[in-house]
């Protein structure tokens, strides 16, 4: 099964409208990777709706799977985004343990698992958004462990960066992804909070602290653009910058992501797009860091070197 324009189409209108951040940065990818990027994030983009809502049955989490067994096995699901998909899995020849990771995610939020400790987030973060990092590295032909392991550090930066700006959309649904022992620390009592969600002193705390955690992956990722292909490091950087701007707009509000959500204008995402023209002095850092602990079974299936 070949790649077909329709359904590359299809891929393109859903991210156009539900991942605007990633759309805005994939316009300057090399076409060679924009392609098969976009139809990898217009299939994960389907699958975290999916487990999005509330209520979501264990059920669900089954067909998800089947959907991504089919798609391996070159039987997709009749579906332009599935289609694609296989496709593209196929010619790129994706490990399938980058998606078996994501779906081990999505099921965690379907539980909806809490978080004791910080540590036990990263384990989620690596999944629901440090398996995306990877896969994008992988589709620009990097392999060394060293480089997925900073490109693993931005998908666990941006997935941060999330987490602060939802806070109370989480927290509508029934979820909440901060550590629980940061809120025990700021004073939260959390099933409480949960029952009327708002910009507590205790909750600001909690959600700046989750961005300054952010902004530590960030710099640990910034030194992996250098090791991407000259022509795809613009977008990884635009992509960067944006959602670090997300984290930035939370911050400007006084860490108030309840009764606000925090949104990157068009006009700061165009600065910022012309900035990831050029390197910044954090990619200077040394590449070689130290591994986070978590994300360490994904680079060990990769079989990475």
């Amino acid at each position: 099964m070949s790649l077909r324009d329709a359904d590359l189409a299809a891929c393109r209108n859903l991210l156009r409208s539900g991942s605007k951040s990633f759309f805005a940065a994939s316009l300057t990818l090399p076409k060679r990777v924009r392609t098969p990027a976009t139809v990898v994030y217009a299939f994960c983009r389907v699958l975290d709706d999916a487990v999005d809502g509330e209520g979501v049955s264990p059920e669900v989490v089954g067909e998800l799977r089947g959907r991504l067994l089919s798609a391996y096995a070159g039987k997709p699901f009749d579906t332009p985004i599935d289609r694609a998909f296989s496709a593209v899995v196929r010619d790129a020849s994706i490990p399938r343990t980058i998606f078996d990771a994501l779906l081990e995610g999505f099921v965690w939020d379907v539980e909806g698992r809490r978080y004791g400790t910080f540590e036990a987030l990263l384990d989620y973060a690596v999944r629901v958004a440090g398996t995306v990092g990877v896969c994008m590295a992988f589709l620009m032909d990097r392999r060394e462990r060293v480089v997925l392991a900073r490109a693993c550090d931005l998908g666990i930066a941006m997935q941060l960066t999330n987490i602060a700006r939802d806070v109370g959309d989480d927290a509508r649904r029934g979820r909440i992804y901060i550590p629980l022992e940061w809120l025990e620390e700021a004073g939260v009592d959390v099933d409480a909070w949960m029952g009327r969600p708002s910009a507590t002193s205790g909750i600001r705390e909690a959600t700046a602290r989750l961005l300054a955690a952010a902004e530590t992956y960030y710099r640990r990722a910034d030194p992996g653009i250098l090791a991407l292909p000259f022509d795809c490091r613009p977008a990884i950087r635009a992509a960067r910058y944006i959602y670090s701007a997300i984290g930035d707009e939370v911050e400007r509000a006084a860490f108030d992501s309840v009764s606000r959500r925090a949104v990157v204008s068009t006009r700061r995402k165009a600065e910022l797009l012309f900035r990831s023209l050029r390197r910044s002095r954090s990619e200077e850092r040394a590449l070689h860091q130290t591994t986070t602990r978590s994300a360490d079974f994904l680079l060990d299936a990769m079989g990475t070197r």
